[in-house]
């Protein structure tokens, strides 16, 4: 029987395993904080040095963010340490790394370390979903309801609910008739399955799809993956650590942090300052070689500089890539559907990935590819036995729905928020995400998110996004006290002037001529629009900090 509505009860993400609490007092609070990611367990820490009565609440039952719930096998970071951690040296001179891309087992046992050297859990109230935010003009303040039935009245709502807060599951024919298991990854049981001598379906091919099914190759008894898009994914090299030694020297780690902010992508790399064809073939394929050989995102990110900009650079790139993935594919008919002879798209404008032996599994006689692109046998519905596409009906005991997320804004509109006028957030971008700098909406006062859309996200390094907007955050809560103001909101003219600058900025790139989550086209009837800040890490903490400079323009402050 499908186990999804299951899972939900278990992770109390349908509100109804809880009772109101009648009778309980309001907290009433300087800050609440929403999420225990990255980005909400910085902000809890840097408010509450700062002196404010401030909580954090998370639908989970422990710190970790989007570690928490992604426990699928194989499931791990690819972005490399020391770049994905806090940058306080409280916790990295005692904190030592197993292996240079942590799994997430790893990556929670770093967050009950920082939540223990931190003493966060006394400010922390796991399992409240918080369900409604309705501002008050009068009051100047927040009140929010939890599923729960408690609530908060608050002077500034901290939104931290990452990019990856609301799942997608498609509206499929006959999920609920299988016999067997269904589940999304995020899902997964804190009891692993046994899925030895299993038939499996995962469905999806994004980050998460590509780890489960490098993991569940190789016990399966047949998995079959289904591919609606090729993922030019690139090889992750992966270390492992004995002791004490890291990737970088400790006495490196502070000039490392320090200069997060200077990296187009928040990491240690920039591209590089000339173009694809100011080399020669012999340079270029020598340069593609050694960015290659770092076995991270530096293909993608510390490549030429006009990659993501030009056709003719970006085929280049697709080309080596494509040659490179298809020397490890043994059957012609599947490297074709895995890495195309003609480009299908360009190249880094989807979210790439890393991967540990993927595209090799597809030599294993236990694992089994199916096209379900239109050009292919999409899937026509699932059936009591497993899946059916255009073709044929695939029989499974398992299907695993690694389909994503509405990614960015989906887990900020799934909260009813209204502001003073009585419109929602929803309601507020219906036509499209409306931020200013990519942490605050028109019409929302003393509202802030971290993560979210307009800002540098999903091309950020998820720490350094997380210390630089919520430093900048908490400055101006700071500026905000010692002013004795109330109430800072953007304006409206703001807001419409930083959107065009998004559509500038992805319209110089190629990204806006490829469909993918960072354009909204992965869920049905979302606008179409770019989701991410494309000046790169640089240029939008320069826009952050002058705008504070300059008595935080583009706000008004009451």
């Amino acid at each position: 029987m499908p186990l999804i509505e299951e899972q939900l009860k278990q992770l109390s993400l349908n509100g109804n395993t809880h009772k109101p609490i009648n009778g309980d007092a309001v907290q009433e609070l300087d800050a609440l904080v929403v999420g225990a990611g990255f980005g909400g367990v910085w902000q809890l820490k840097r408010l509450r040095d700062e002196g404010y009565k401030v909580k954090l609440v998370e639908c989970g039952t422990d710190y970790g963010g989007v570690w928490y719930w992604n426990r699928y096998p194989g499931a791990r970071v690819d972005s490399a340490i020391p770049f994905y951690e806090f940058s306080d040296p409280a916790l990295w001179e005692e904190w030592t790394w197993k292996q240079r891309f942590p799994g997430s087992a790893e990556l929670r046992s770093y967050f009950a370390f920082v939540a223990d050297k931190w003493d966060l859990r006394k400010d922390t109230e796991f399992e409240t979903f918080v369900s409604s935010a309705t501002w008050d003009d009068t009051e100047a303040k927040w009140t929010i309801h939890t599923k729960a039935g408690k609530v908060f009245k608050v002077k500034y709502f901290l939104l931290n609910t990452g990019f990856a807060a609301k799942r997608y599951i498609p509206d499929w024919k006959g999920i609920d008739s299988f016999e067997g298991t269904f589940l999304h990854p995020s899902y997964w049981p804190h009891e692993e399955p046994d899925l030895k001598g299993k038939r499996v379906a995962v469905v999806g091919t994004g980050s998460t799809g590509i780890q489960i099914a490098q993991a569940i190759s190789k016990v399966a008894g047949h998995l079959t993956v289904f591919q609606r898009t090729c993922n030019m994914s690139m090889p992750m090299r992966q270390v492992e650590y004995d002791g004490p030694k890291q990737y970088f020297p400790k006495a490196e780690y502070p000039s490392i942090f320090e200069h997060r902010t200077d990296s187009f992508s928040g990491f240690a790399f920039n591209f590089l300052p000339r173009s694809t064809f100011d080399d020669d073939e012999e340079k270029r394929r020598q340069t593609y070689e050694d960015l290659w050989a770092e076995g991270d995102f530096s293909y993608w990110l510390a490549t030429y500089y006009d990659m993501l900009f030009t056709k003719e650079a970006n085929r280049e790139a697709y080309n080596f890539w494509r040659d490179k993935t298809r020397a490890k594919i043994n059957d012609e008919k599947v490297a074709e559907i895995l890495a195309p002879m003609e480009q299908p798209y360009a190249f880094g404008c989807k979210r790439i990935s890393l991967e540990n032996g993927y595209f090799e599994i597809f030599n294993q006689p236990n694992v089994t590819l199916v096209d379900i692109s239109d050009k292919g046998t999409p899937i026509a519905d699932v059936t009591p036995k497993g899946i059916k596409t255009s073709e044929k009906e695939h029989e499974f005991d398992y299907i695993i729905c690694a389909t994503g997320y509405d990614a960015v804004t989906g887990g900020l509109k799934q909260i009813d928020i209204k502001g003073p006028s009585g419109e929602t957030l929803g309601e507020h971008w219906s036509n499209g995400a409306k931020t200013y700098l990519g942490i605050s909406v028109s019409g929302f006062p003393n509202m802030f998110f971290t993560y979210g859309p307009q800002g540098p996200t999903a091309l950020c390094n998820g720490p350094t996004c997380a210390q630089l907007q919520g430093d900048w955050i908490l400055n101006a809560m700071n500026y905000m006290k010692e002013k004795d103001l109330k109430k800072i909101e953007c304006t409206k003219k703001s807001e419409d002037d930083y959107k065009e600058l998004i559509w500038e900025l992805a319209n110089a790139s190629l990204l806006p001529t490829v469909d993918s989550w960072y354009m909204g086209t992965n869920i049905p009837n979302k606008p179409r629009e770019p989701l991410i800040y494309l000046g790169g890490v640089p240029t939008y903490y320069k826009t952050l900090t002058d705008a504070a400079a300059n008595g935080y323009e583009g706000f008004e402050l009451s």
